[in-house]
């Protein structure tokens, strides 16, 4: 089973393979910061520190509320997020401030 490492809580869980990283979060009690769980509020933004490859692809909705200039740093959105083997990450409350603030943009195609 994949591991989930919370690095800012310090806490490492093992999950389920294509487990939801926000799901995991509550039942583990990770203390990933949460309020609608639907890719709007941008309240769940984490930052992947290892193990990006074990991630599934962005999602429109991360991609609305995320923009490019977050995603290229690494950043996700953990309710939208499902993983596939061992994931480590963090959160930032300055970060996570300035995500609830962007408004959901229009995706373009590319």
């Amino acid at each position: 089973m994949p591991k989930l490492n919370f690095l800012t809580s310090g806490k490492v869980f093992e999950v389920p393979e294509n487990s939801s990283i926000l799901r995991m979060s509550l039942r583990y009690d990770g203390d990933l910061p949460n309020r609608c769980g639907g890719g709007t509020c941008g309240s769940c933004v984490c930052k992947i520190e290892e193990g990006q490859e074990h991630t599934d692809k962005v999602k429109p909705q991360e991609q609305r509320k995320l923009g490019d200039e977050w995603l290229d740093k690494g950043y996700r959105l953990g309710c939208q997020t499902f993983i596939n083997g061992d994931v480590t990450l963090s959160w930032d409350e300055e970060v996570t401030k300035q995500v609830k603030k962007r408004k959901l943009t229009k995706i373009t195609a590319k």
